[in-house]
């Protein structure tokens, strides 16, 4: 009989990720993990990235969740680490991406004495996560990781908060690894499945609202060859452009932040809404005011029962998750030719938002979007953070059935760079390029710096208009002329990227965007480019003058 194995609590959470399948951990360093980080170092099956700031390392996780399925880990510290990575949790929370948040903890002997850095991490996290646990026994903790990867997956995928204090990292403990739990998803019931039947077949203009975590590859391509066969025009959700291939036909627009006003159209005279993984919340529902008609029929296939009318009331609500249901739709016949005007009616709206005036002076960021769709590979991956500017990467650039977008759904500002690190990691050879206002990247700009020490270096436009565009915005529809806040004086970008080792350069005139662009896609370690646009030009449809006026 073999003698059981005696380690130490750290050293057990390591050895139960490595069971998980875990091959990359984000992390900022901090005294209340040591054991973690010192089984770490023996550990190499396990890439651990450095990066520079706790919000930044969640944000490489929630991103590495959404390119993978598979739960991203980030390791922070007490305290202050974990309320800077907050910020991350909630992104994956409102975002539906599997993740596991491993935070170090004061010891359980001096927790409710406001100890140094002390957090209670259940009451903290409890509104952001969907399971908040603290390990008290150092024998918990396969069985604690285990039911934290469990809850990540199942159902709507989301955040865990596992909480680790120091002293049970430190203890020793002879309790074994556990066998890993299969999450499976919910498969669609028959009689469900012939209902939708029935639904589509009286159906005169129904559409399908694609989004939501937990899609695959497989899944995201067999539901463009399903809508696309069966002549349904296809609306994605808030920012998950690529779970449909925006160049075929069926393809219909975003309902996003912003909704352009032919694609709200299109969504409110379907008289039936498929609504697929899709969270009815305020960007999809265009501030909670589609999906209000009572002739309209809603059906909502989800794999979390909890979503089901908690704002749209379905007439068939279906419990599955997205890859089932597009396995189980995928054998499922309609009738052809039907639907075929309504969807070239619900593409040509969307195609007429696609063109716009070009600005008085600056960078044009249609024409450098309308390049980047010509020369980018099918598989770029895009990704962008919160701002007026993300309308390029989110309302015109096109995305391919390979093509993959990171944006975050909660409108957080700071996620693009970060999420292009984590991206470059996963994916070295693909090109990421990350777009990001000038206010955006500096939320995180810090995180040049792990994109050099990784070798994970992607291609960052900075779409520098020297304010905060969104804001500014508001503020003059609401209050013209009263500009407060809102202005920016900002750094040499071009300098300091140079420091960080990236390739880098200035753009102030659209043509000179091509050339500038083939010389940062043939740099071996990233590049930044600064492209100067016009202030003036609040979005691709208004200026400052024209929100005065129109006050």
């Amino acid at each position: 009989m073999n003698e059981p194995v005696i380690r130490n609590g750290g050293r057990l959470v390591v050895e139960a990720l490595v069971a998980h399948g875990v091959d990359t951990a984000f992390a900022v360093p901090g005294e209340s993990y040591l054991e973690v980080l010192d089984a770490l170092y023996d550990e190499t099956s396990i890439r651990l990235v450095g990066c520079r700031q706790e919000g930044g390392a969640a944000y490489m996780a929630e991103a590495y969740g959404r390119l993978t399925g598979r739960p991203g880990v980030c390791l922070v510290t007490r305290g202050p680490g974990a309320t800077n990575a907050s910020i991350g949790v909630h992104t994956a929370d409102q975002g539906s991406t599997p993740m596991v948040l491993f935070v170090g903890q004061v010891p359980t002997d001096h927790q409710g004495k406001e100890a140094f850095q002390e957090v209670d991490y259940c009451s903290f996290f409890a509104d952001l996560a969907k399971w908040v646990v603290e390990v008290k026994n150092p024998d918990d903790i396969p069985a604690v990781v285990n039911q934290a990867f469990a809850v990540a997956q199942q159902g709507r995928p989301g955040p865990v908060v596992v909480a680790l204090p120091e002293d049970v990292l430190r203890a020793e403990t002879t309790s074994p690894v556990l066998a890993t739990i299969v999450v499976k998803e919910k498969i669609p019931a028959t009689a469900d499945l012939n209902q939708l039947v029935d639904l589509l077949a009286h159906a005169q203009r129904p559409v399908v609202l694609a989004g939501g975590g937990g899609w695959t590859n497989e899944s995201r391509h067999t539901l463009t060859t399903w809508a696309n066969q069966n002549e349904l025009p296809a609306v994605v959700s808030f920012r998950r452009h690529d779970l449909f291939d925006n160049t075929t036909e069926s393809y219909a627009g975003e309902a996003g932040v912003g909704m352009p006003a032919p694609v709200r159209e299109t969504l409110a005279r379907a008289d039936l809404i498929i609504a697929l993984g899709v969270r009815f919340g305020e960007m999809t529902t265009n501030a909670y005011t589609l999906f209000n008609d009572p002739q309209q029929k809603i059906v909502h296939v989800h794999a979390s029962a909890e979503e089901f009318s908690k704002v749209v009331v379905p007439v068939l609500a279906i419990e599955a998750g997205p890859n089932a249901m597009m396995a189980a739709l995928s054998d499922v016949s309609l009738s052809q030719g039907i639907w075929g005007s309504w969807r070239s009616e619900a593409r040509q709206r969307f195609l007429s938002t696609q063109e716009v005036e070009p600005p008085a002076s600056g960078v044009d960021m249609a024409v450098v979007t309308k390049h980047l769709q010509k020369v980018l590979p099918s598989d770029a991956i895009i990704t962008n953070g919160a701002g007026n500017f993300a309308v390029w990467p989110n309302k015109f650039f096109l995305y391919g059935a390979e093509a993959t977008l990171l944006a975050p759904q909660n409108g957080t500002m700071g996620y693009g760079l970060p999420a292009a690190v984590a991206a470059k990691v996963v994916h070295p050879d693909r090109t990421v390029v990350c777009f990001a206002g000038d206010g955006d990247l500096q939320m995180n700009i810090q995180e040049l710096g792990s994109a050099q020490q990784e070798a994970a270096q992607p291609i960052v436009l900075v779409v520098n208009n020297s304010t905060y565009g969104t804001i500014r915005m508001h503020q003059e529809r609401r209050h013209p002329g009263r500009v407060v806040g809102t202005d920016i004086v900002n750094p040499d970008f071009v300098t300091l990227a140079q420091a960080y080792g990236f390739y880098a350069e200035q753009v102030t005139n659209t043509q000179d965007f091509a050339g500038a662009f083939e010389r940062a896609s043939a740099s071996t370690t990233g590049a930044l480019l600064n492209l100067m646009v016009d202030p003036n030009q609040i979005t691709p449809w208004s200026t400052v003058a024209s929100l005065r006026e129109g006050h």
